[in-house]
């Protein structure tokens, strides 16, 4: 049994509540790392957006492939 294949059976087990708290515990982890390292918060607003396009292609293009 590989990685994704264990991940993927964990995740089924998941409701949508249990998946958002996850993605709120992550953006919580990322602003703790951003308070604590100044230079990543220096930057300008159009790098965050820049990051979040890059991010956000897989994702979607895997949710609205056939």
């Amino acid at each position: 049994m590989s990685f994704r294949t264990w991940a993927d059976s964990k995740v089924k087990k998941c409701s949508w509540i249990d998946l958002k708290l996850g993605q709120i515990s992550a953006i919580g982890c990322f602003l703790m790392i951003a308070k604590l390292w100044k230079p990543l918060l220096s930057l300008d607003w159009y790098w965050y957006a820049v990051i979040a396009v890059l991010a956000a292609i897989k994702p979607a293009y895997t949710a609205l492939r056939k």
